[in-house]
């Protein structure tokens, strides 16, 4: 039994991993285990090796390599990813948002993950986890959408449907040209260096992530933040900065117009109004504050600045639809290649058909060939004479050593009994050569059908 789960997982190992040197530090890892017992360690170790979706079943694979006495400390520790999908229904006009955040598309690579969650939002109450991948939206599939379309397509009804499966991993990548890394769930670390954090409404890596950000101030021997805040509209609610006085405390910060403050000492923002928030603010000569950056920049922009931006979101749209256009392709040749190689093989698969059945054919003349001989031999010669096998003439020759002095004892009886014996002589030497020909003709038959 030892031996064909050992067996089972090497045979694992050598589909999931191609690198050798990644295979031997593996394979050293579950040899260290072995020695220490230190289960912790042995994850961690693991997780160096296992840094990717599709080697996630080598968790399972491992787990009968574990004492029974460690298996369940092994199954908290250790990734669970879920095979079957999950769907949930969010609504977009909700006052806080769907309530996550998303990462990945087709121009990165990699399918769409949640990245972070707002805790007891929208998405948290249905059951949605951050590693979560997306893998339909509203009905549609998205695994040959770019990040932008996948937006697109959220905002197309009022009530979005979402059918995710669990991973447990999220992709890292900040741009195209970078090489596509992952990091499990736990081991995630958000920009401001604390693990994954929640943010409200919808962020993502495509374009311009909103980073949620936690300064500190001091009041104290000041004039005051020196900011301005807004209320934001009925389609985006939430308390906005929309000034900052250049020189001031805030500026120093990096607050900065159009970023959302989400919670002042602990007061949750996203629900209050213009007078509660001034009144926060102005609670306390020490200030801590969440704000997400540039969540609303859009609603105090100039029209210079608008145009700008957009000139810049087309921009990076085309390159988007580009890098699509690039991926599509490259799809598209490698179907061709299959479709060739698939065509191939059905042509060389009816070739050997073709010359099956052109053997079956040679050999069916072949067989109708001796039939008719056999035939008209029997039509000649009679049933009783024919031989039955090609060395019949010889086996009959020798068959009877006597045979000669019988005729030589007859053909000095009579000249009248000679005569006769000597034209049956004949007839049989033409009887022979007769049947000599027939062989030496099927022999060449077969030879040609070979």
């Amino acid at each position: 039994m030892e031996r064909k789960v050992a067996r089972e997982f090497r045979h694992k190992v050598e589909l999931l991993i191609e690198n050798e040197a990644e295979k031997d530090y593996l394979f050293d890892v579950l040899r260290m285990y072995h020695q220490s017992m230190d289960l912790p360690v042995l994850v961690g170790d693991l997780k160096l090796v296992i840094n990717e979706p599709k080697r996630l079943p080598l968790f399972d694979a491992i787990r009968p390599l574990i004492p029974l006495k460690h298996q369940v400390e092994y199954d908290l520790l250790t990734p669970k990813r879920s095979r079957k999908l999950k769907e949930v229904r969010l609504d977009r006009t909700h006052h806080d948002g769907l309530g996550l955040s998303v990462r990945g598309g087709l121009e990165f690579g990699s399918g769409l993950y949640i990245s972070q969650m707002v805790k007891d939002g929208q998405a948290d109450n249905v059951g949605l986890q951050v590693g979560d991948e997306i893998v339909r939206i509203n009905g549609y599939s998205i695994s040959s959408c770019i990040h932008e379309e996948v937006i697109s397509l959220i905002k197309t009804k009022k009530i979005v449907s979402l059918k995710v499966r669990h991973v447990g991993m999220i992709p890292v990548k900040s741009s195209s040209v970078e090489p596509l890394k992952w990091q499990f769930v736990d081991q995630f670390v958000s920009e401001t260096g604390e693990k994954k954090s929640s943010i409200a409404g919808l962020a993502s890596i495509g374009g311009k992530e909103i980073k949620e950000k936690k300064v500190f101030l001091s009041l104290v021997g000041t004039k005051g933040m020196g900011i301005s805040i807004s209320s934001g509209p009925t389609q985006k609610p939430g308390i906005y900065i929309s000034n900052v006085k250049p020189g001031s405390l805030s500026a120093e910060v990096g607050l900065q117009v159009g970023d959302q403050i989400v919670e002042v000492n602990g007061v949750d923002f996203t629900n209050a109004d213009h007078k509660e928030a001034v009144r926060v603010l102005k609670s306390s000569r020490s200030l801590t504050i969440t704000v997400l950056t540039g969540a609303g920049r859009e609603l105090f922009m100039t029209d210079e600045e608008r145009l700008a931006v957009e000139a810049r979101r087309e921009l990076d749209r085309q390159e988007l639809m580009q890098q699509k256009r690039v991926a599509l392709e490259t799809n598209k040749i490698i179907k061709e290649q299959q479709e060739k190689e698939k065509q191939r093989k059905m042509e060389i698969s009816q070739k050997a058909a073709e010359e099956e059945e052109r053997y079956k054919k040679e050999m069916e003349k072949i067989e109708a060939a001796e039939t008719k001989h056999s035939r008209e031999w029997e039509e000649d010669w009679g049933a009783k004479d024919r031989p039955k096998s090609p060395s019949s003439p010889r086996t009959r020759k020798s068959s009877s050593p006597a045979a000669p002095e019988s005729k030589a004892a007859k053909a000095k009886s009579s000249p009248d009994e000679a005569c006769s014996l000597t034209e049956e002589d004949e007839e049989e030497d033409r009887d022979e050569q007769h049947l000599a020909g027939f062989i030496a003709m099927r022999e060449n038959c077969r030879l040609s059908a070979r």
